[in-house]
């Protein structure tokens, strides 16, 4: 995974990290094998057609029109993809256990998909209800080499209209004495790669939010400057990268006020290309050594016009 994050990221919707009790939380499926993980994994509406990769952790690997073959989430490695993605601790150089010198020092960073060596987490439950995905998996250590986490993430992924809700869970139990507890980090809640022929990014940053404000066209932070762009006051909670005809795709996570986005390579890039643009809405926790953490967002697809009349309908 390309991760080029030097620091955590996610936003918080629910969490309990000091006791592990969970209030409202989706009924975990029970486990259900799948022979054909490909059509399994596949739900359309008419609108949209989603698939998770069921070999990848059952992340989010392939959103489209219904009928077109044009997914606009980029797949290039396994740090891209729709993705839970957490970090914990502090950073620590392991690399003489295995650590890729690229990603070190680092922290505690499970992720949804699989390593910085494409090992792959696994699938531990499924289940495929109407227009609900539901996946249960265990999270690789993004800079170590086949290492799993001590941890599971669970995903209920439905479709609605042209809008992904999904529910993100996470359930740490982790035994190390080496990252420390007790230490904030700033989460990626989630972390979002749409292809970079969604080139345009918008959002409103003003103080007037929900009043149909003039939206905001900042400019397009590179990666090979550094750092992705930092947007501390994305007042109506999304972003939105979309194309010169203003459609695109929207992320709205209702919690976070905080997001990062901009783009690594060249505009024009589809889902398997090197490029790809970026957005993670963010916020600072804590997660404890054995917690419990969840949060929910909404992936929107349609013109800029129909991404943020949707967000002031959810809102």
């Amino acid at each position: 995974m390309k991760r080029s994050l030097c620091f955590a990221f996610a936003a918080l919707m629910l969490v309990n990290c000091a006791k592990s009790q969970v209030v409202n939380q989706p009924v975990t499926p029970p486990v259900i094998i799948v022979a054909d993980k490909e059509s399994a994994s596949t739900i359309t509406n008419g609108i949209l057609t989603l698939k998770l990769d069921l070999t990848r952790g059952g992340a989010i690997s392939y959103l489209s029109k219904a009928g077109s073959k044009r997914s606009v989430v980029n797949i290039s490695d396994e740090g891209r993809y729709i993705q839970q993605s957490y970090y914990a601790g502090k950073s620590v150089n392991r690399q003489s256990e295995g650590q890729s010198p690229a990603w070190s020092p680092w922290s505690w960073n499970p992720i949804q998909v699989g390593d910085y060596n494409r090992n792959r987490a696994q699938i531990l439950a499924f289940q495929k209800t109407g227009y609900q995905l539901y996946v249960k998996c265990v999270p690789m250590q993004w800079d170590m080499d086949n290492r799993p986490a001590e941890a599971e993430m669970e995903q209920w992924t439905t479709l609605e209209g042209s809008v992904l809700k999904v529910h993100n869970k996470l359930t740490c139990h982790r035994t190390d004495q080496i990252y420390g507890d007790s230490i904030l980090n700033d989460q990626e809640l989630p972390a979002v790669y749409p292809i970079s022929a969604l080139k345009n990014l918008y959002s409103y940053l003003g103080s007037a939010p929900f009043t149909n404000a003039p939206l905001d066209k900042p400019a397009i932070v590179n990666l090979s400057s550094g750092f992705w762009g930092i947007y501390p006051t994305v007042s109506e909670h999304w972003m939105a990268f979309v194309d010169d005809n203003l459609w695109g795709m929207g992320i709205y996570n209702p919690k976070c006020d905080r997001f990062l986005a901009g783009m690594a390579g060249t505009p024009g890039g589809e889902a398997a290309d090197g490029s790809t643009s970026y957005i993670a809405p963010v916020k600072k926790e804590i997660l404890y050594k054995n917690c419990i953490y969840e949060y929910d967002y909404y992936v929107i697809i349609g013109t800029l016009a129909e991404i943020r009349n949707t967000v002031y309908s959810l809102h």
